[in-house]
């Protein structure tokens, strides 16, 4: 199963506190253990959200508001992509992960869906495009 592992953001984070040395050190040493096991499939940290928009959709219409965002704690700063056999994999996974923050702080983790998970409404069209756009980006990945 693939999960999506947030990092939740911190006032720290929302106001640009750049990470430490030493945490930096111990988050490359972590992403190295998940590569080598074979879990980690994507990893990236998020500039705060006053370098961000959002886009609000209403129908046909569309808004787009500047950041920053609030409340601090809803916001994501970083994720990981990894493939794992279980939830409670991901959960080991994540309570081996150094504290990404200064102070306390929050990792989430939310399963992606399969294929598999939207049942008929995945007609064999929608499951051929799908697959079709999957290879494209692994072929453009390994370029």
């Amino acid at each position: 199963m693939k999960v999506m592992v947030f990092v939740k953001a911190t006032q720290d984070s929302e106001t640009g506190v750049m990470p430490s040395e030493q945490l930096l050190t111990e988050m490359g040493q972590y992403n190295e253990e998940l590569a080598t096991a074979g879990i980690l499939l994507a990893a990236e940290g998020f500039h705060p959200s006053s370098k961000g928009v959002r886009v609000h959709f209403s129908g046909s219409d569309r808004t787009v508001t500047q950041g920053p965002f609030t409340p601090a704690q809803e916001l994501v700063a970083g994720y990981w992509l990894w493939q794992v056999n279980s939830m409670s994999e991901a959960v080991a996974w994540v309570k081996r992960c150094p504290n990404p923050m200064p102070g306390d702080s929050e990792i989430e983790i939310r399963p992606v869906f399969e294929a598999e998970d939207f049942g008929e409404v995945l007609t064999p069209a929608l499951r051929e495009q799908s697959d079709r756009i999957r290879a494209q980006l692994e072929t453009q990945q390994q370029e």
